[in-house]
């Protein structure tokens, strides 16, 4: 598994199954592909022979969306089993969830829901996560979520609360950029304080993504993370303060609904590329004379 710092000017794709022909037509187009891990969970099959043949030539970074690590319940040990028979199988370089909750009482949501950010809140996601690492026996990342509301007993910032977390438990952070332009707008903070504020230096991987746009019922905007779109021009403006801070780390184009043509994925792993070499330029140390 490469470490950390020489994959830190990688730049991924979320893998889609209909681009698999174009990929292999050129062989090196990106660094990595992200997939989730629920999509793969099957013995056998096309899918999995499919992703078989990625993994022979390509680093994988797995993306969960269903352990739930923020829910009330214990955790579903059967879909942990799940998850950790994939990363045996295919070794990702990273394994990622989201800091949220998508079950409850045995049954299953479609969404990614939100968190009280209180102390009980964070010992039980950080005992979910020490849970999940010691069954997989890696760190994990954890990302940021996209929200669509607040709750008013949330006595810690989610910058402070990703902060502890990463405090007990060791595990790393994903940040995702969009969902910090998202939060912005659907709750009226700063995204650039929350940029100086997010413990930078857990950060081992990022998302890029775009946002639909939506008005509410008393007819403000609301943005959606809808992964359904380019990146738009607020979120490549705040990864670029992101790496400015952190300097260049692995980043990831996700693009999941209305899934474009290769070339144009293609385009927007460049535009990343671009911006974390200018920003690998910028941060490099300067060398005397000899």
């Amino acid at each position: 598994m490469d470490s950390v710092e020489s994959g830190a000017c990688s730049v991924g794709v979320g893998f889609k199954p209909q681009h698999a022909d174009d990929i292999a037509d050129a062989p090196g187009c990106v660094d990595m592909f992200e997939v989730h891990a629920e999509n793969y969970m099957s013995a056998g099959g096309a899918r999995i022979a499919q992703l078989e043949r990625i993994r022979r030539d390509y680093p994988l970074s797995l993306h969960g969306v269903g352990l739930s690590l923020g829910g009330l319940d214990p955790l579903d040990r059967q879909h942990l089993a799940r998850v950790s028979r994939i990363v045996d199988r295919f070794q990702p370089h990273l394994f990622s969830e989201h800091l949220a909750w998508s079950s409850h009482a045995g049954r299953y949501f479609a969404d990614l829901l939100p968190l009280p950010y209180t102390s009980q809140t964070l010992h039980r996601v950080a005992s979910n996560i020490e849970m999940v690492q010691d069954a997989l026996k890696r760190r994990i990342l954890l990302e940021n979520p996209a929200t669509y509301c607040r709750f008013e007993d949330s006595p810690f910032a989610e910058t402070e609360f990703l902060r502890r977390i990463t405090g007990l438990t060791g595990c790393g952070l994903l940040l995702d950029v969009t969902n910090v332009v998202v939060c912005a707008c659907n709750h009226c903070f700063d995204p650039d304080a929350y940029i100086d504020a997010f413990p930078m230096s857990a950060v081992e991987e990022i998302h890029l993504a775009g946002y639909a746009e939506s008005p509410n019922e008393d007819g403000d905007l609301l943005l959606i993370d809808a992964h359904n779109s380019a990146v738009p021009e607020p979120v490549w403006r705040l990864y670029e303060r992101v790496l400015a801070k952190r300097g260049p780390v692995r980043t990831v184009i996700e693009w999941d609904n209305d899934v474009p043509e290769w070339a144009t994925l293609l385009n927007e792993a460049q535009s990343a590329r671009t911006i974390l070499q200018n920003a690998r330029t910028l941060t490099a140390p300067s060398r005397g004379r000899a």
